[in-house]
């Protein structure tokens, strides 16, 4: 199976940042046109526009107007296919209260499955029909269009390890001092910046590939708890007076707090780890393995 596309001393910069634009968008058209159910495709079709808009978000320096643009249409046409990944995250975060003590019995538990699994059933059938996969289809080409004339033949490594140590920053200083009393925005602002962070590190993995792997992997460890918590809180709207899930409000509230209290205090140690390092030193980090790959070593 061929490695993804990345920077590595071998390539380019310029060239190596357009292979990995392209297969990004390669893997969205794959997840528009393989044959797969309404979920599947949603989720990994969003899933590979958070890398896309991670990678725009990075180079937006060297690229200019083309930088927002293509990831304000992005964002929007995600958007518009919300309404099912809504639904699979409220029973995702109901799946994650199963692991919590004070959980609902398997009755209610299982009269709340059915009826989120109804939303999202609907939601699949309404969103993602062949209308609208052909407008994803449209826009993905044009973004491949848009590569092709983008100025990157001078990039340096220095500059994008500038640019990824910027967004390291931007991702550490959205941390809250106390995890477990941060409201739900906070922590949703610090999810989205490490989500940027996870995909945009994929770009140096190879540079640094056991330490990288693991730091990918942390990442995503960090992003899946604030996910989490994030999911937990679509799950509280939906027992709001009238909601979906109304009748079960109160049983619900104290084990969705527990739960999101868990999540915020892992969140918390993964966050310590991950971005123990000042910016300026995470850049020197990556120039130094950059030169050492340059220069032959290991």
């Amino acid at each position: 199976m061929d490695a993804k596309p990345a920077v590595h001393p071998d390539l380019a910069v310029g060239d190596a940042l357009v292979a990995f634009a392209r297969d990004i968008l390669s893997e969205a058209r794959t997840a528009i046109d393989e044959a797969r159910t309404g979920a599947q495709a949603v989720h990994d079709y969003r899933k590979a526009m958070k890398r896309w808009r991670a990678l725009l978000r990075l180079i937006e320096p060297f690229i200019g107007e083309d930088g927002p643009r293509l990831r304000m249409e992005a964002r929007d046409l995600a958007r518009e296919l919300s309404g099912a990944r809504d639904a699979q995250s409220a029973l995702d975060a109901l799946d994650d209260l199963g692991k919590a003590d004070g959980a609902l019995g398997d009755s209610a538990m299982a009269s709340m499955r059915k009826r989120l699994l109804e939303i999202r059933q609907s939601a699949e059938a309404t969103t993602l029909t062949e209308t609208m996969r052909g407008r994803l289809r449209a826009a993905l080409t044009a973004a491949d269009l848009a590569t092709i004339t983008w100025p990157l033949a001078t990039v340096s490594f220095s500059a994008v390890a500038g640019e990824l140590a910027a967004e390291y920053g931007r991702a550490r200083r959205a941390m809250p001092a106390d995890f477990t009393q941060a409201d739900s925005h906070t922590l949703h602002e610090l999810r989205q910046r490490v989500v940027a962070h996870r995909y945009q590190m994929e770009l140096v993995e190879p540079l640094w590939p056991r330490m990288g792997k693991l730091w990918i992997g942390e990442a995503q460890r960090l992003r899946d708890r604030l996910g989490a918590h994030h999911d937990l809180d679509m799950l509280t709207g939906l027992t709001a007076p009238h909601q979906l899930l109304a009748r079960w409000r109160s049983r619900l509230g104290p084990v969705i707090a527990a739960r999101q209290e868990a999540h915020a205090r892992a969140a918390a140690r993964l966050a310590g780890r991950l971005f123990a390092e000042r910016p300026k030193a995470f850049r020197r980090r990556l120039e130094a393995l950059w030169a050492s790959r340059a220069g032959g070593g290991e």
